[in-house]
């Protein structure tokens, strides 16, 4: 449960990002924020993820709430990584506001310390990636409902040929343009749900490699 509301704001771009992590809408009050929370939406490491989730005192009365609050599912030894407690800034912000933020920083770390969490600071270098772009081109197709039969003959074609490419495969589907564009949802739709795996933190260009992992 959040411990601060976010208020709409004529100046900032604020609204709630619906997610599988969460049970509940979650707020943001920046485009930054919710473009990290599409990274979170696709990694699958992590569990859950909550906006404005701990109050933190500092001197004088004064509070720091941060961003986000991220858990994650146990690794291949069975080990669950610490938590993270987030806050998301431009860095010229973080440049402008240098001064103010070090308390607030300082408090958050010894906060999450204290409870075994890890206390993190993401920047548009962070998260406006490579990956970041290929995860927004593949959402459109994630809702996708591909027939059953179009998915296994997209995966066997692809199970025959051994690694391949975007355009290689499509070209297997159909020889023709407009049956390709046909096969593109199925395609793309398997990427989204890591049915078939590509290398996330290079660009999409006009061919893009894919294989099935072994």
């Amino acid at each position: 449960m959040p411990v601060r509301k976010i208020p709409k704001n004529h100046l900032f771009v604020t609204g709630r990002h619906a997610t599988d992590r969460s049970p509940e809408m979650v707020e943001f009050e920046s485009p930054l924020e919710k473009e990290h929370m599409l990274l979170l939406d696709f990694d699958p490491r992590v569990a859950s993820y909550e906006a404005q989730p701990v109050r933190i005192p500092l001197p004088g009365g004064k509070s720091y709430v941060p961003d986000l609050l991220i858990t994650f599912h146990p690794d291949h030894d069975g080990v669950v990584p610490p938590s993270e407690l987030v806050e998301i800034k431009l860095q010229s912000h973080l440049d402008r506001y240098a001064d103010e933020y070090r308390a607030k920083f300082a408090a958050a770390k010894l906060y999450a310390e204290e409870r075994g969490w890890r206390f993190m600071l993401r920047t548009e270098v962070d998260i406006r990636t490579p990956r970041l772009a290929n995860l927004k081109f593949l959402r459109r197709y994630r809702h996708e409902h591909p027939l059953a039969g179009d998915v296994e003959r997209v995966l066997a074609l692809l199970r025959n040929t051994g690694p391949s490419s975007s355009l290689s495969l499509l070209a297997g589907l159909s020889p023709e343009a407009d049956g390709q564009a046909q096969w593109l949802p199925v395609l793309w739709h398997l990427v989204a749900t890591r049915q078939i795996s590509v290398h996330m933190d290079i660009a999409f260009g006009g061919d893009v490699p894919l294989w099935l992992e072994a």
